[in-house]
């Protein structure tokens, strides 16, 4: 049956007709057309982006990063493949358990870590109510439980590995024998059993160390106490309740009471059905103690050098496992014992994780209390007080080592950008290649040192509650800053790096490659065959085969267990097997670089030291040529974020992040913007206000601080937002201008000159405030006015010619004046409705002015004597030719005077007076009101060409057959049109208004005395004509002590200086009137006017002028010199008096 033997496919392959060819050059004829088009649209993109694409990426605001981190989708038993089956199984069983651990360690670090760590934070004592805590812990329950199926599998995974180890490791000579392990040390299963410890050991510190996870605790299980008392209150079943508070105690058992770690390696590792023996096992033991010592010796060599790397993490890993093998065999090395403590004088102590510090000294007294008795007292304190030693010295050393390791960073960052600049050489690839490993490795150890001292000095200096000077405190934040700029600048070179690490990467495994094949050839050669010898040689090949390919962590864990069973039997010379371990550790580096430089740069363990953030703001305000260092900062609290999103025990951890940025951006502010702010505030108001006496400011005096710097710093990123420092003072300064010009327009100039000063000085884009806005004649407000009407009518005086109301006195340099065009704004601003009801106002207030007014005639005093003038100018009119008497209006003067004045010298007479300047104020207002609405709708109306001819905006929309809307948006457009020219042309009489409303009451029966008001006239004309006379006097030198009353009378007169006019306004002429229109006097008022033009205030003043030159004439006579200069100077006043009563409408009012 020959055909048996064939190919199934034989037939198919043997017949060749041209088809697979021509398949073949369709699909290389596509995929070609993929790559054009892919390119093309490669090429649009770069375009699009423009100036943004390079080879240095920002870290603030690029939005994608790449991830080198090698990956790829076989599987364990894919990688693990040679003819050796055994051997197979072994290196499959051991990198299965190890590829566990490192999920384990993984999901310990990024969700159990920080889950507990956060636990309480977000909420301060004094804003958490009663009943918070016990809510906070029934959601955390849940996140107990996950931790508790953590931790025991975590149980399970030791005892897995343990037995793995034995079974292969067996002093049982009956058992069989899997491999020859006589020469074989799984050194990475004990590394990652070490690792797996520490998690334990890191839970156990993280709450033991946890006082306000255990306080919210116990208030959690007295709660339940309360709710089994009376379940059915809190509608909750009983028989729901008890397996619940089993399971609490159950939690509190294996998780709450620090024994995560001492459970785990207090379990039973001898199998009950005699299948594994571990504690029995020699040989396993000897390995065990072994892999201990060899594995210690490498960590403690390196311990503190600057070439360490991870040997802290892995020497708690070797305390761990010491206690594991001690618990396990019940031996102990007392020397090892007292190296591992010996350790703790050159390293005092280990950050866990975050704030979580750990002592070795400590743990190995407390794991093994037998060992410790066997060392002394003094050895034990001596450990302690070199703990506080190291704290000592390294405050010290903390400032010389900032300035060193500035020194070392800069010139390593220098070199970077040096190497990465240029373009690699052909002809010397190979050493670029190995220059750049080790420049990126440089820079890795660089960040672990320094990560190293802030962790440990900072938690050491929390962990014995001693307090930081202001000095080590800033020397932290400088070390805290170069660690983040080691990120930076691997982040920035993210292109050049992802190329180098390629090659890098290729270029080691060929170095291993090629020690490995020169090994395997050395074993071929033999031609001794032998079990042990074709494991080292499969061991070899497995190497071999896994190092061509991605370096991923599977790979290169196979590597090096396949590597612990190929290097027995002096494989490898001594010289070949340290360059081989070399070139693996660096491939381990180089394949991890992003991922490890990103987790030694991680400064989350600033959350729990946040204190210091303050003092570093201040030290940056005081230093602010270095204030571009905010960035990495500002990157270094932001490192806190992702661990914050594992916390559970609020509704969301959203409420711990808005916390965080609140306290953060309080601090910001409060020691650095708002003192920026402020400082930059004074130095401007300082600068325009150097004419006046102020302090010195020579800056060689008293120093002198550049501020601008913080102004050339790019927007910072932080959460969800960008800190613009340039941006907030320039708002900052922005609104306080505007604010200090609103209240005082005078100094707008001021803030102008200010503003142009920051501009030159500072570099900020200042925006214009536009105030005042082209005037600064704002007035007061209609509204403000009508309000307080009472008071503005006594407080500022008329002027009725020019329409414009005037402070009477003020406290300040100025007085404040209302024209017509204030009154036409203040409309403008709350629109013509505004009209009627300040009308109806101010009528209101003449209702009850009016009212005070009749009761003033009514009084009998006043009346009496009215009617006492009335009846005595009747008699005598004809005889003086309808001259009222200057005597007698004179002598009605007197006679009110004596009944009373006020304290101020002014009789009922001048009240009266001030009652009705008060009325003619207010109808001057009144006035004004319908003067400003006209000049507001001649402004508004000014845009429409043709008042006669106005088009009909609605019929021409709906000719041009246009939408609802813009109908409806004509037909109110013509509305307003219409309104406007109707106010425009009309307007309101509102004088008519009054006489109307006033006039009918005023004229009735029941108020005749108010028909007396004529008479009065005289007298009061007679109040005003001596103030203004001495006014007169006061201005032509010739009366040096007067007495100068305010009267409002004449206004209005040319010939009258602006002292006068101030002292004499309108108001009163404006009030008269309107009283004699609403009281129906027009006839006796012009038939009084007759009379009071032709005053015999003038005949008076002539026979006082001929009495004075006929006593001239007599004294010139006698020669008496002093005299006679007394008779001129009075003639000299009376010819004055005598012209200012013939002026220009002086008495015509």
């Amino acid at each position: 049956m020959a055909l048996e033997t064939l190919s199934p496919d034989w037939e198919f392959d043997r017949l060749d007709d041209g088809s697979q060819k021509i398949h073949a050059e369709v699909q290389l004829k596509n995929y070609g057309k993929f790559l054009e088009e892919y390119t093309s649209q490669l090429k649009r993109i770069e375009d699009a982006l423009d100036d943004s694409v390079g080879d240095v990426w920002d870290f603030s605001l690029d939005p994608i990063a790449l991830k080198l981190l090698p990956y790829e989708q076989s599987s364990l038993l894919e990688l693990i493949k040679t003819e050796n089956k055994v051997l197979n199984k072994v290196i499959t069983v051991y990198a299965a358990l190890c590829c566990e651990i490192k999920k384990l360690k993984y999901e310990a670090e990024t969700k159990f870590y920080n889950g507990l760590l956060f636990y309480g934070e977000g909420a301060t004592d004094s804003s958490m109510s009663e009943g918070d805590c016990q809510i906070q812990m029934g959601r955390f329950v849940s996140f107990l439980q996950e931790l508790s199926c953590f931790v025991t599998r975590c149980y399970e995974v030791v005892v897995n590995v343990v037995h793995q180890l034995a079974v292969l490791y067996t002093s049982n000579k009956n058992a069989p024998k899997i491999i020859e392990t006589s020469g074989v040390h799984f050194q990475a299963m004990y590394e990652h059993l070490g690792e797996l410890l520490t998690v334990l050991i890191t839970l156990d510190e993280i709450i033991d160390n946890h006082a306000t996870l255990k306080d919210h605790w116990t208030m959690y299980k007295r709660l339940l106490k309360s709710v089994h008392h009376n379940p059915s209150k809190f509608g909750i079943q009983e028989d729901k309740l008890k397996p619940f508070e089993k399971l609490l105690l159950k939690l509190e058992s294996q998780l709450l009471d620090g024994m995560i770690f001492q459970a785990c390696i207090e379990q039973q590792f001898d199998s009950l059905n005699g299948g594994v023996s571990v504690s029995k096992n020699s040989t396993f033991a000897e390995e065990f103690a072994h892999t201990l010592r060899t594995a210690f010796a490498s960590v403690e060599a390196r311990l503190g050098e600057p070439s360490e790397i991870d040997q802290r993490d892995k020497y708690v890993g070797i305390c761990g496992l010491f206690v594991l093998h001690f618990q396990i065999f019940r031996t102990i090395d007392k020397k090892f014992y007292k190296s591992l403590l010996d350790v703790c004088k050159k390293v005092p102590a280990i950050t866990l994780t975050a704030n979580i510090i750990w002592f070795a000294d400590n743990f190995l007294i407390q794991k093994i209390p037998a060992a410790a008795k066997l060392l002394d007292k003094k050895s034990i304190h001596a450990v302690k007080t070199q703990r506080e030693n190291f704290l000592q010295q390294k405050a010290q050393s903390l400032t010389k080592d900032m300035q060193s390791y500035y020194v070392f960073v800069s010139s390593w960052m220098t070199k970077v950008e040096s190497l990465f600049s240029k373009e690699q050489r052909t002809t010397k690839f190979s050493e670029d290649l190995t220059n750049r490993c080790n420049v990126f490795i440089q820079g890795f150890l660089y960040a672990y040192s320094l990560s190293t001292i802030i962790k440990t000095t900072m938690n050491l200096y929390m962990s014995m509650q001693k307090p930081m000077t202001k000095t080590s405190v800033k020397a932290l934040c400088r070390l805290v800053e170069l660690l983040k700029a080691i990120e930076h600048m691997f982040y920035r070179r993210s292109m050049v790096v992802a190329d180098s690490v390629t090659h890098i990467t290729q270029h080691l495994q060929y170095q291993a490659l090629h020690s490995i094949s020169v090994a395997k050839k050395r074993v071929i050669s033999d031609k001794k065959y032998s079990e042990q010898r074709l494991d080292v040689l499969s061991a070899l090949v497995l190497a071999e085969n896994t190092l061509n390919g991605p370096s991923t962590k599977q790979r290169r864990l196979i590597v090096s267990l396949a590597l612990s069973v190929g290097t027995q039997m002096k494989t490898f010379k001594d010289e070949e097997l340290i360059p081989l371990q070399l070139v693996l550790k660096k491939l381990d580096l180089i394949s991890e670089l992003t991922e490890r430089i990103r987790a030694q740069c991680d400064c989350c363990f600033l959350y729990w030291h946040r204190a210091v953030f303050p003092i570093y703001l201040d030290d940056v305000y005081e230093n602010a040529v270095d204030s571009a260092r905010l960035h990495y900062m500002f990157s270094a609290l932001r490192d806190c974020v992702p661990a914050m999103m594992h916390a559970r025990h609020l509704e969301s951890y959203e409420v711990l992040l808005e916390c965080y940025d609140k306290e953060i951006m309080e601090v910001l502010n409060e020691h650095l913007l708002d003192k920026l702010c402020k400082e930059i505030e004074k130095d401007l108001r300082l600068s325009v206000h150097t004419h006046l006496k102020l302090d010195d400011r020579n800056p060689f005096k008293v120093g002198m601080k550049d501020l601008a710097h913080f102004f050339f710093l790019n927007p910072i990123r932080f959460f969800n937002r960008f800190i613009d420092i340039k941006a907030y003072v320039t708002h900052y300064l922005d609104k306080t201008f505007y604010n200090l010009t609103t209240v005082a327009l005078h100094d707008w100039a001021t803030y102008s000159e200010m503003r142009n000063l920051a501009t030159q000085r500072y570099g900020l884009s200042m925006t214009e405030a536009h105030l005042p806005s082209q005037t600064l004649e704002q007035g007061l407000d209609v509204l403000e006015i009508m309000r307080n009407i009472h008071v503005f009518v006594s407080r500022y005086l008329y002027n009725l010619n020019n329409q414009i109301f005037i402070e009477r006195t003020s406290n300040n340099k100025h007085l404040n004046t209302i024209n017509i065009r204030h009154i036409a704004n203040s409309i403008r601003t709350h629109g013509t409705g505004i009209m009627n009801t300040t009308v109806n106002f101010t009528y209101q207030f003449l209702r009850k002015k009016f009212y005070i007014f009749s009761q003033f005639m009514y009084d009998e005093h006043i009346k009496s004597r009215l009617i006492k003038d009335i009846r005595f100018f009747r008699e005598v009119k004809d005889q003086n030719d309808h001259k009222y008497p200057f005597e007698r209006a004179d002598k009605f003067n007197r006679g009110i005077r004596k009944l009373g004045i006020t304290p101020d010298g002014q009789s009922y007479l001048d009240q009266f007076r001030q009652l009705i300047s008060q009325i003619g104020n207010a109808m001057g207002y009144v006035r004004m009101i319908r003067s400003g609405g006209l000049h507001c709708c001649s402004s508004a109306i000014r845009f429409v060409p043709d008042l006669e001819d106005i088009v009909n905006f609605e019929e021409l929309v709906k000719e041009e057959g246009l939408s609802e809307e813009t109908q409806k948006a004509a037909r109110q457009l013509d509305s307003v049109l219409s309104d406007l020219t109707r106010n425009f042309a009309e307007g309101t009489e509102y004088f008519k208004m009054l006489v109307d409303v006033f006039a009918p009451e005023f004229r009735s029966p029941k108020n005749m005395h108010l028909r007396n008001f004529y008479i009065i006239v005289p007298p009061l004309v007679s109040v005003h004509i001596a103030p203004a006379l001495q006014k007169t006097l006061l201005r032509s030198g010739l009366c040096s002590n007067v007495f100068i009353q305010s009267r409002s009378l004449m206004m209005g007169l040319p010939w009258v200086s602006f002292s006068l006019w101030v002292s004499q306004p309108n108001g009163y002429l404006q009030g008269k009137f309107c009283l004699y229109f609403v009281c129906s006097h027009s006839l006796k008022f012009q038939n009084l006017i007759g009379f009071v033009l032709a005053l015999s205030v003038r005949e008076k003043y002539v026979k006082e002028i001929r009495a004075v030159a006929k006593q001239q004439n007599v004294q010139s006579t006698n020669q008496d010199e002093k005299l006679l200069q007394t008779m001129n100077l009075t003639h000299k006043r009376l010819e004055v008096c005598l012209q200012v009563q013939h002026g220009p409408g002086y008495l015509s009012w």
